[in-house]
């Protein structure tokens, strides 16, 4: 196998610029006495898909409500981070491939960094900081990660910007990850309550989780975390129980199945959302609606919440492309959705351990009801795939194999859909960073695949948002389809009362 190895002389931490010229997608060597871990085939995978096109690099925000102190915020993101391996870790280029080694010169500065919006510091100036830096490698030369207090959000609120590579962690990994540096309380760590125990916990149930500190512990950890995240634990944990329980045999013949399914599918067709992607990106994200006005009007429809969300955001794709003509009711096109496959207590290891399903969009059919259905019927049509494992299983082929295999790889199932949608639920209640009151999480996933369109979900504290990642080159008003899916939903919500 081959790797590129080159060195570079010193620049800019992350500032994704290598002097010289030099591309900042290069692996650098192991210096002189250093051993490191050898990344998984599927990480491996993640950290050759970057691109100057498509960065591999998953972006969150949490809104905290007033100023934030940098010398308090950067000691509570360095003293959490510290306590979890791959933080402090950069990839260097061993003998053999690949490898974790622990960053000898690791400096926290290098990761945190104060910036000011301009004025007046309101979403339109938010959004185009946040998009300036979705286009920002990270140098290679340094742990893959940075957060960012973006100071004057609004007059007076800092947003703290969350950047991660993908070959760290996948969504729900990640989400834990920004968990840990939170509070459960305003004062500080809300203390987990403990049985008879020596292992004292930090008094956040996510960094417990994050750490290997025995049984003991994790259980304790396990218990509070669910506590304050009972979907999130619903979405980790049914997946692979629900895989579990199918016999070897049985989840051979049906990954075998799958796997033909997906390589005989056809191309996704042409729109304006798929084609060559530039280097600059775009972001906005939806207003905030109440969870419980959404479960409501589901169960009115006999839908799930996701059914319905995802049938506004076809509606709102469904209006952008209608600028340009009414599209054919027949139009359709796959978002590629992760599934996680993860066991709860391997999460300290964080890594890649998801797969994806692929569902078809109707957003040709113009009435949301028909629409609904649609996508409820599909959607449930999925959840007993084996696409998931089948995917897991061809993201750890990629990585074993030569570059341009996996480039090919990539670019025939790439070629399968338009878009990737994903869903964290997040805590059901206020949380804290720094003594203050967060008052808003979205995120943005990336698109691999070479993919131009990202939609998140993320629920927070009765809330729940949409954040939409796009391809300037394709789509450079993202705000158009944030109006359509609005529009969307009120209709859908309005259908809901009469139902």
């Amino acid at each position: 196998m081959f790797y590129r190895t080159t060195i570079v002389s010193e620049s800019t931490p992350n500032s994704g610029v290598a002097s010289g010229g030099l591309p900042p997608f290069v692996l650098h060597p192991l210096r002189r006495g250093e051993r490191g871990a050898p990344l998984s085939a599927v990480d491996h995978a993640w950290l050759r898909m970057d691109d100057p096109a498509n960065l591999m690099h998953i972006h969150g925000v949490l809104v905290v409500e007033g100023e934030v102190d940098r010398e308090r915020g950067a000691a509570i993101l360095g003293g959490r981070l510290r306590q979890i391996p791959r933080f402090h870790q950069r990839v260097a280029i061993g003998p053999e491939g690949p490898v974790w080694v622990e960053d000898s010169e690791f400096d926290l500065a290098h990761h945190i960094v104060d910036e000011e919006l301009p004025e007046p510091g309101g979403d339109r100036e938010l959004a185009r900081a946040i998009a300036v830096h979705l286009s920002r490698p990270f140098d290679r030369r340094w742990p893959l990660w940075e957060f960012r207090f973006l100071r004057g959000y609004r007059g007076r609120d800092t947003v703290v910007f969350a950047r991660i590579h993908h070959a760290i962690g996948d969504g729900v990994a990640l989400m834990v990850v920004l968990l840990a540096m939170t509070d459960l309380a305003a004062g500080g760590p809300a203390l987990v309550e403990t049985p008879t125990t020596t292992e004292a916990p930090s008094g956040n149930p996510f960094l417990e989780i994050l750490q290997s500190r025995g049984a003991a512990a994790f259980e304790v950890a396990r218990a509070a975390a669910e506590r304050w995240l009972p979907e999130t634990f619903r979405l980790m944990v049914a997946p692979v129980e629900a895989y579990g329980r199918i016999h070897p045999v049985v989840r051979g013949i049906g990954a075998t199945a799958a796997l033909g399914r997906l390589v005989g599918r056809a191309r996704d067709p042409k729109s304006p959302f798929k084609g060559e992607l530039g280097v600059e990106k775009r972001v906005a994200w939806t207003e905030a609606t109440t969870v419980e006005e959404i479960k409501a009007a589901a169960r009115r429809l006999g839908c799930s919440l996701n059914d319905l969300l995802n049938t506004a955001m076809a509606g709102g794709l469904r209006r952008y492309l209608a600028r340009a003509g009414e599209p054919p009711e027949s139009l359709a096109f796959r978002c590629a959705m992760p599934v996680n496959l993860r066991p709860l207590e391997e999460m300290a290891a964080l890594g890649n351990r998801f797969g994806l399903v692929f569902l078809s969009l109707p957003v040709g059919v113009a009435d949301p009801l028909r629409r609904l259905e649609e996508i409820r019927r599909r959607s449930m049509a999925l959840r007993s795939s084996a696409e998931p494992l089948v995917v897991l299983g061809l993201l750890g082929l990629a990585g074993r194999l030569p570059e341009a295999g996996q480039r090919l790889l990539v670019k025939i199932f790439g070629s399968k859909a338009t878009a990737v949608f994903t869903n964290v639920p997040g805590p059901g209640q206020t949380i804290w960073f720094a003594g203050k009151p967060i008052r808003d999480i979205y995120f943005w996933v990336p698109q691999a695949g070479r993919l131009g369109l990202g939609v998140s979900i993320f629920s927070y504290d009765g809330q729940v948002r949409m954040g939409v990642g796009t391809d300037a080159v394709l789509v450079p008003d993202p705000g158009r389809i944030v109006d359509g899916y609005h529009a969307e939903l009120d209709e859908l919500l309005r259908r809901a009362a009469r139902a």
